[in-house]
């Protein structure tokens, strides 16, 4: 009687074994969050995320890109949602300068699993973006002129390659700058409702030679919110001119939730 019970206790131990490892082993192999939605800032379109898209896709990753309508806060928030709600499970959101702020708002959406802000602005609830570009003096190279009649705010061509895509070449930032959206300066005055890096994982990327949103500014919010910084040397474009390295963190973004 005694071998037989030892005989089961061992027979039980290796069984038990066995579930532990194979679900171990599944834990670590469980799929990652293969979403990701990229939103482009004020001066500039969609067609800036071709190098990571390319870099994403390679990986598998289900890449979507929003165009914003630069209309508005609300208008922009709007067009990412839609891109959201088509998602087919958990979604990485990346902003990049004025895209920060709307994905801070956006990122309420509940396929949204984490935030990655690139170069980006991160206002609080009740804050807007304004305010905090005010917060430190703007680079001698920054290019952002004041609204026109209509109230579209655009970048000085004298200033874009030197205070938008320093680390370009001049024939790709004379592209950005003729592809650049019509942004409706109204919405950096337009506050956050709800700040959706307060309940969701926040990676934050600091381009170190940025001359639009200077990295005093970057640092400062990314600091105030707990978000996970990554320091890349580039300029404000970082995701042109270092989209391997900008990868590198929205993928770790995908595998750490």
């Amino acid at each position: 009687m005694k071998t037989i019970f030892k005989s089961f206790l061992a027979f039980a131990v290796i069984i038990f074994s066995l579930v532990f490892t194979t679900a171990n082993v599944n834990a670590q192999t469980a799929p990652q969050i293969k979403n990701v939605v990229l939103v482009h800032g004020a001066f500039a379109d969609g067609s800036g995320w071709k190098g990571l898209y390319q870099i994403l896709t390679k990986k598998g990753y289900n890449v979507t890109i929003v165009q914003n309508p630069l209309s508005s806060l609300e208008d922009d928030v709007k067009a990412t949602n839609l891109a959201l709600d088509k998602q087919d499970g958990p979604t990485i959101l990346v902003g990049h300068s004025w895209g920060g702020t709307v994905i801070t708002e956006a990122g309420n959406h509940p396929k949204v699993a984490a935030l990655v802000y690139v170069a980006a602005l991160q206002p609080d609830s009740g804050e807007n973006s304004i305010q905090w570009l005010q917060t430190a003096p703007p680079a001698p190279e920054n290019g952002v002129l004041p609204p026109d009649d209509k109230g579209i705010a655009y970048y000085d061509k004298a200033k874009f390659h030197a205070g938008f895509a320093g680390d370009l070449s001049k024939e790709d930032a004379d592209f950005m700058f003729a592809s650049q959206g019509a942004f409706h300066a109204q919405g950096f005055g337009t506050p956050i409702t709800k700040a959706a890096w307060r309940t969701k994982p926040s990676y934050g990327i600091v381009a170190t030679e940025d001359k639009s949103i200077v990295p005093s500014i970057q640092y400062a919010m990314y600091k105030r919110s707990n978000t996970k910084i990554t320091e890349i040397k580039g300029s404000h474009v970082v995701f042109i001119s270092q989209p391997a390295k900008v990868a590198d963190v929205i993928i770790a973004a995908s595998k750490k939730l």
